[in-house]
């Protein structure tokens, strides 16, 4: 079993390179093992997703459902993920 992490992004948004590393800071390893996949969609490119997300970006959503916006808890980000890695 893996995780589908999917982000939400546009161009220029700064909350969203300081997202993106807490990403990549927090679960590296499992990016590397292949326990984690990142998708990173540019929600400028679908009018449901502006419509949706416009300002509340980056969005992270684990294997389809919202697990945060706008600032990511790296703690809470790698638990959520071990945990659903655990019960697969």
């Amino acid at each position: 079993m893996s995780v589908e992490l999917t982000f939400l992004t546009r161009p220029g948004c700064g909350l969203c390179v300081t997202a993106m590393d807490v990403i990549e800071d927090t679960l590296g390893e499992h990016i590397a093992a292949g326990d984690v996949t990142v998708t990173t969609v540019d929600i400028e490119t679908d009018a449901d997703l502006i419509a949706q997300h416009e300002w509340d970006i980056p969005v992270v959503l684990l294997n389809g459902r919202k697990h945060a916006k706008h600032r990511i808890d790296g703690t809470r980000l790698k638990r959520t993920v071990e945990t659903l890695l655990a019960h697969g």
